[in-house]
Order: structure tokens, then sequence, then C-alpha cells
């Protein structure tokens, strides 16, 4: 399926799984403007934390980041947010 986001031109590749218990999105490298192709993302979101897998061809083994669900909004709340120090405070 081809969705249409941003700019005209810009071309993303991804997969969406669903399994028993997670739900599995596949960032897929398809390079941009020269720069060198990484692994594929893998990110299995559970109902307790989000992990993130990458293949590191340095040592032929697959490196896992495992996020809490605070951390995965802390994340979010990041990416739009200027360079600083921040504390969120939830109710």
């Amino acid at each position: 399926m081809r969705v249409r986001i941003g700019a005209p031109r810009l071309a993303l590749m991804f997969t969406i799984e669903h399994e028993f218990d997670a739900t599995v999105i596949t960032l897929v490298d398809e390079g941009e403007d020269g720069q060198p192709l990484q692994e594929d993302v893998a990110i299995a979101a559970f109902a307790e934390c989000v992990t993130l897998t990458q293949y590191d061809a340095r040592t032929d083994r697959e490196q896992v980041v495992t996020l809490s669900m605070a951390q995965l909004r802390d994340l979010a709340a990041a990416l739009d947010l200027p360079e600083g120090v921040y504390r969120l405070e939830r109710d």
C-alpha cells in the first residue's frame, strides 16, 4: 500500500505486523542522498514496554533496547521540544 506523507518525493518503507502479544513495526532504510544504509529496525510494542532491535554487523548480534511506557511517552514529548533539560509531570 502506498501512503503519501509530507513532501511528494519522500519515500518511506516499513511493515506492520500484529502478533499475539505485540505489534511489530519494521523500518527499512532505503538510503537518502548518498548516505550509507543502516540495518532494519524492528519495533515491538507490548502492553508493558517497547523494544527496538537492530542487527549489528560489527558484533554479528542483534542489539535490543527496551523502553518502559513512561520512557516512550517522554521520547514522544521530547521530539517536539527545543534543546534543554525537562521534567514532565503527570497527574
